[in-house]
């Protein structure tokens, strides 16, 4: 998959979010995502915060949304690089967060 236009893939990705629709997140990724994250690896310290599949990626976000109803993010900024996108932005208790997405 070609790097995606940085404007629109973030609009989309934040709306999702922001609705808390995590099958609207999950229709960029592939079946067999590998997703990594520290908060993953807080609340599930048995998997090391890898998570693979899209199954197991539903759950989790599934599983954490249910324990911060209040998430939101702002977009601070987005960057572009060959096949990834850097998503930098302030959740609702304003810590700033980088996401980093890879296309094939």
């Amino acid at each position: 998959m070609p790097t995606p236009d940085k404007d629109s893939f973030t609009r989309e990705w934040l709306t999702a979010w922001n609705s808390h629709d995590v099958e609207a997140v999950l229709t960029h990724f592939r079946e067999d995502v590998v997703f990594s994250s520290p908060v993953a690896a807080r609340l599930l310290p048995e998997i090391g915060g890898v998570i693979h599949g899209k199954a197991a990626l539903l759950d989790y976000w599934t599983t954490a949304l249910a324990t911060v109803p209040d998430l939101h993010f702002d977009l601070v900024a987005v960057y572009q690089g060959e096949s990834l996108l850097f998503i930098n932005y302030r959740n609702q208790r304003g810590q700033l967060v980088n996401e980093v997405l890879a296309f094939d």
